[in-house]
């Protein structure tokens, strides 16, 4: 019988898409080793359900394993998900599968669509291929359809709240990103095998949770992780009535999917997870949200794999050490980091932090009295592209040429909010953004680097990078950098967080 005592049902073939054999997957359940945690799940087929490599349940036996890629490869094959481990709090996507390839670039315009695609063509389309084979890539690498891999991100959200709030189901089935209640009870049934009230029930008296009003959700990471520095790295450019940092973490105020409010991420550094806590005005899908939270924390990112790389250069192996699990500083939102890194061309972070204190101040939006009590000291929005696209930044201490780049980003969004996105192929995004004229290779890469999520952009120009290295030369800090791909990304933090470097500036020199 299967944990929700339904008869299994036969189990079909399930191709592996993974780097690992069998032998290594059941290793790694056996020892609960976090670093696969989110890199494979593990199918019982005695039981009818699939769990995280860290799960503490007793294990099964070998011959009753089928490993696969996904989650999405799990339910597509008739499992239901574990209530002890709880899948759907896993870490995000692979890491090895790639920022730059085609499949991952795929599931994070799933994501920041909020799992609302006109149809695979047109999401083919998109992407620059056919839908044909997308589906064959999907199948090859994840195990399943785009389709199932979209209808699994909704029940991930799904299960996340039904499990740790207290919220009505409308509000969790439009927050999931499904069209009714009918649809979303219909499909939990199918999915479950219960309904949502039920596994609501069953899920909280397994995980003895107690739930609340709040909109609260638990992800993981995988171990290690440099909390202190990336809080310090997100504090020292936090913007005044936009940000806040704690002992306990991050807080924020965000727009998402028209709705406005406060976000706080607590970190729960034992059990190696972040608690995320959404104060909204009004309800909103979760899809696009918890993206964003992973790439501003850099959740799904595998930092064994990323060392094992860099370490290979005996330089960089004498900065890892002292410094481990270091993550790439993500952003809210795309507009935002590129009107903050074109703030901050060839001036102190101090000095571009004063000035974005101003724009904020005088073309934010002010958050509703009900949601500025949450929270007293965030109280502001950062500016839409729409108000800046024609504002009078004059009076700011910006240069003539500055605020024309800044208006410029303005009317590109404002156009097209997906004027630059994580799913554009890297070199496309770059060409978009150096076509603003004002705008140069270390401005670009910086936004690939923190809000495109390329872990390969590196600015080369960084004054920080070229002290950390011991050279003034960008072009030979170039050629060096190609032994650290393709992960430069993580090199750039760690050498800005190196004794030599100059973690308190992002400079350069060749902006025109």
């Amino acid at each position: 019988m299967s944990e929700n005592g339904q008869t299994p049902l036969p189990v079909p073939a399930i191709v592996l898409p993974m780097q690992w054999t069998d032998t290594e997957c059941f290793d790694a359940i056996i020892s609960r080793d976090r670093r696969f945690d989110g890199k494979f799940f593990t199918c019982v087929k005695t039981t009818g359900i699939y769990c995280r490599p860290i799960c503490p349940a007793n294990k099964p036996l070998k011959k009753n394993c089928i490993f696969v890629a996904s989650a999405a490869a799990a339910e597509n094959s008739g499992f239901r998900p574990c209530f002890r481990c709880r899948p759907e709090s896993a870490p995000g996507s692979p890491a090895w599968i790639g920022t730059r390839s085609t499949v991952s670039r795929a599931l994070r315009l799933l994501a920041s669509s909020g799992g609302q695609i006109n149809g695979l063509p047109d999401f083919a389309a998109r992407l620059g291929i056919g839908d044909r084979h997308l589906r064959r890539l999907f199948q090859q690498q994840l195990g399943a359809s785009p389709k199932t891999v979209l209808q699994t991100e909704r029940f991930r959200i799904a299960r996340l709240m039904l499990a740790e709030t207290s919220r009505p189901m409308a509000e969790i089935a439009y927050a999931a990103g499904f069209q009714s209640v009918r649809r979303f009870n219909d499909a939990t049934k199918k999915a479950f095998g219960m309904s949502p009230t039920a596994f609501r029930r069953k899920v909280q008296k397994r995980c003895g949770g107690q739930t609340t009003s709040a909109l609260k959700l638990t992800l993981s990471y995988r171990p290690p992780y440099g909390w202190d520095e990336m809080l310090s790295f997100l504090e020292y450019r936090a913007l005044s009535g936009v940000e806040m940092v704690t002992a306990r973490g991050y807080a924020r105020t965000i727009r998402v999917n028209g709705s406005s409010g406060i976000l706080q991420v607590h970190t729960i550094r034992k059990e190696y997870k972040v608690e995320a806590i959404f104060h909204l005005d009004k309800p909103a899908g979760l899809l696009e949200s918890v993206q964003k939270i992973h790439d501003l924390f850099d959740l799904e990112a595998s930092p064994d794999e990323i060392s094992a790389v860099l370490r290979r250069d005996s330089f960089m192996a004498s900065i890892i050490k002292g410094k481990p699990g270091l993550r790439i500083p993500g952003c809210w939102d795309i507009f935002e980091l590129s009107v903050r890194a074109v703030v901050g061309q060839q001036i102190s972070v101090r000095g571009a932090t004063t000035i974005l204190d101003r724009l904020v101040a005088k073309f934010g939006e002010p958050l509703s009295d009900s949601l500025a009590s949450t929270l007293p000291p965030l109280r502001q929005l950062f500016p839409t592209p729409k108000a800046l696209k024609n504002a009078d930044l004059s009076d700011l201490g910006l240069t003539t040429r500055r605020v024309e780049i800044l208006q410029e980003l303005g009317a590109s969004f404002a156009r097209n909010p997906l004027f630059v996105h994580p799913a554009m192929p890297f070199k496309q995004s770059l060409e978009r953004l150096l076509a603003i004229r004002g705008i140069g290779p270390w401005t670009a890469e910086y936004i690939a680097l923190r809000a495109l999520r390329h872990p390969d952009a590196f600015p080369a120009s960084d004054l920080g990078l070229l002290k950390a290295a011991a050279t003034r030369d960008p072009k030979e800090l170039e050629k060096r950098s190609q032994k650290w791909r393709p992960w430069r990304g993580y090199a750039a933090l760690y050498l800005w967080h190196a004794p030599r470097g100059e973690t308190k500036k992002d400079c350069n020199y060749d902006e025109k």
